[in-house]
């Protein structure tokens, strides 16, 4: 078995060099051997100037590697946030049962310390 071929990656300056020299490119013929020299199809002329009108000639596929450093911290005290006003609802309910119940025992509010 041969060795499994692999996919080729440009650098965004050597996408611009071609392009320059294709858009120098003027009698018959010369992209078309520009494109033979690079090993180049002119599907690459017609996606890299796409991408170069769409400024995204710097632009990789996959994840983006600089992320906002405060997003996952974000997203961490929304969590929290969301967690701590549901365990205080909770309470304020436990709150009022303990009320209802001293009312029904005839005990009214307790007072300081004693529980």
């Amino acid at each position: 078995m041969g060795a499994k071929a692999r996919r080729r990656r440009f650098t965004t300056e050597f996408k611009l060099r071609v392009l320059e020299e294709a858009d120098r490119c003027q009698g018959s013929g010369e992209i078309g051997a520009l494109l033979r020299r690079e090993g180049l199809y002119s599907s690459h002329l017609q996606k890299w100037r796409q991408q170069r009108r769409e400024g995204l000639a710097g632009r990789t596929r996959g994840r983006p590697s600089a992320r906002n450093p405060l997003a996952a911290r974000v997203a961490q005290l929304e969590r929290e946030n969301e967690r701590l006003r549901e365990k205080l609802e909770k309470a304020e309910v436990i709150i009022e049962v303990q009320k209802k119940v001293a009312a029904l025992l005839g005990k009214g509010e307790p007072s300081g310390g004693q529980s």
